[in-house]
């Protein structure tokens, strides 16, 4: 199933995506319940209630206007350095003299949840007094069904709902300034997001492909396969010590091929546009501006 929240008529909405992407139902929601997106039902569905019948005629899709999925109640959990070619090529960045140890942790950072925007919507660069480093990063994201805290990684896919697509945008010079990474990832609108979420008995993340096009050139190209950690084991990494919640999003880590890995750099400017597709998902398409 395909889940999308979406705006028509000037009323924000969520609904199922037919299975051809051409037309989207509704499902019958209030506007308030559908004030963050499908989090609602990522939440109902964990108590064990099923996805209520769609309600109302199809829409065309091309008549309506996608938003993120979701709205997520808290920071999105994120993964840097989690393909083993994307790790090679900021070996010899600014990133060779970290302690961090690839190979042995994940290593984790988040989003605030105000950065994220959908999956159509254009990427707001904040001007060269604040950042002139842009930097895009294709990525599968999960979305957590099933709550829980110290979550084994034998069970961990029972705990995933479904998966979408996020642009991990990136100010490089204010993440390498503040050796963190948090505030270089969350300015606003930095969190493109969607186009809709794909239940996770329709796709499996360990097998599909992430591509990236940057002005029609595909600069991305990976297979989750070559992942350095899986799945299963970002959800117990995530979840030691912390309790995950229905509607908690994690990406998971970007393939090569981003600016930064150029020589030299090739930094996203005003009229860029950055086109992400995942195999069994979709894509998202924003203007940089």
């Amino acid at each position: 199933m395909r889940i999308a929240t979406f705006s028509h008529e000037g009323r924000r909405q969520v609904g199922v995506v037919s299975p051809d992407g051409r037309q989207v139902t509704p499902l019958p929601w209030s506007q308030d319940l559908a004030r963050n997106g499908a989090l609602p039902l990522v939440e109902a569905a964990a108590r064990g209630e099923p996805v209520p019948a769609p309600a109302g005629a199809a829409l065309p899709l091309a008549a309506v206007a996608l938003e993120a999925p979701l709205r997520p109640r808290r920071n999105l959990w994120c993964v840097g350095r989690n393909y083993h070619a994307h790790a090679q090529e900021l070996a010899g960045s600014v990133f060779k003299a970290s302690n961090a140890n690839t190979m042995e942790w994940p290593i984790v950072f988040t989003k605030v949840p105000e950065c994220v925007v959908g999956p159509a919507d254009p990427v707001v660069l904040p001007g060269d007094a604040v950042s002139t480093r842009i930097d895009y990063e294709a990525e599968l994201a999960l979305v957590i069904g099933k709550g829980g805290k110290n979550i084994r990684r034998a069970d961990a896919m029972s705990h995933v709902f479904g998966y979408t697509i996020v642009n991990d945008v990136t100010a490089r010079d204010v993440q390498m300034r503040h050796q963190q990474w948090d505030m270089g990832k969350s300015f606003d609108s930095f969190c493109p997001m969607g186009p809709w979420i794909v239940t996770a008995d329709e796709l499996d993340g360990a097998h599909t492909r992430v591509r990236c096009w940057v002005n029609g050139e595909l600069r991305q190209d990976g297979r989750t396969e070559h992942l350095i950690f899986d799945i299963p084991t970002l959800i117990e990494t995530v979840s030691r010590g912390i309790t995950l919640y229905p509607g908690d999003v994690i990406a998971t880590g970007t393939p090569a091929g981003v600016g930064m890995g150029f020589d030299p750099p090739r930094y996203l400017r005003s009229g860029d546009v950055v086109r992400i597709e995942i195999d069994g998902i979709g894509s998202i398409e924003n203007r940089f501006e």
